[in-house]
């Protein structure tokens, strides 16, 4: 067990839980397999758990860090220092479009984003970095298995919500690995999960306002319990979702991704 951990001690208010186990670690280079001349960025590198292992395997990584103490601390890390670009910043505000543009590589290479997410953020963050989903080639993070699972989820599953719709129209979700709470210190009070996210090349529906899926998804979902009748009625009648071969009987979990795309594509054809 490394005991990198001594000497700081995680903070609540940052979500901070370390990971310290050094067979899970391997798992998750080995999943993320970074690779010179990619541009890698890591999202809250804490106290190098992923950073040090990722950096033995290329020359250069960006990491994004919002705790000014860890920072520090990278920046007189006695073996990767030299490799790190260090940026303090809050990871849910950053415009990580930045980071290409600063690249002086001529070729402009895409974001591949990897962390140990803090979970009390980690779904307002999935959707901010969703925005940039264009710049990047892929994402892994460590979250609550429940997240995964939601992530993850199919129409029908008590887990398919708004966060499963979005993130399916922006990307291919892969769980990779299950992480126990005894990989953390402190243990987080419940399991974890490693998940791959690729953009999407070619979205899978089209839409004519992406907002609107926002929207329609959220107004559906906040109301999951009543029929799509009654939580939709702002945006269509009743007619209109027949119109569009759309049961108003059903529940916001029983629409799949297609089907709010064309409630969202009708919504803005009647603007």
């Amino acid at each position: 067990m490394s005991k990198q951990h001594l000497g700081h001690t995680a903070r609540k208010r940052f979500g901070q839980n370390f990971l310290h186990d050094n067979y899970v670690i391997d798992q998750i280079v080995t999943v993320i397999a970074p690779k010179k001349d990619q541009h890698m960025v890591e999202i809250g590198p804490g106290l190098g758990a992923l950073t040090e292992p990722v950096c033995e395997l290329i020359d250069a990584l960006t990491v994004i860090e919002l705790d000014r103490d860890l920072a520090a601390r990278l920046r007189t890390h006695p073996f990767i220092a030299n490799k790190l670009t260090i940026v303090e910043a809050d990871a849910l505000k950053y415009d990580f479009s930045q980071l290409l543009l600063q690249d002086n590589s001529s070729d402009d290479k895409p974001l591949r984003i990897f962390g140990n997410l803090p979970y009390n953020i980690s779904t307002p963050l999935m959707f901010h970095l969703f925005s940039f989903a264009n710049k990047v080639q892929d994402m892994h993070f460590m979250l609550q298995k429940e997240v995964v699972n939601r992530l993850a989820a199919s129409p029908g599953n008590k887990s398919y919500g708004r966060l499963s719709v979005m993130a399916q129209y922006h990307c291919q979700i892969i769980p990779v690995l299950h992480v126990p709470p005894g990989a953390f210190n402190p243990p987080p009070k419940v399991d974890s999960a490693v998940v791959r996210l690729v953009p999407h090349q070619q979205k899978p529906v089209s839409l004519i306002n992406e907002d609107t899926l926002h929207k329609v998804c959220a107004q559906a979902f906040n109301q999951r319990r009543k029929t799509i009748r009654n939580s939709l009625k702002e945006s269509l009648s009743e007619q209109q979702l027949i119109d569009l071969d759309i049961n108003p009987e059903l529940r916001a979990e029983n629409l799949s991704l297609q089907q709010y795309a064309k409630i969202a594509n009708a919504v803005d054809s009647l603007a």
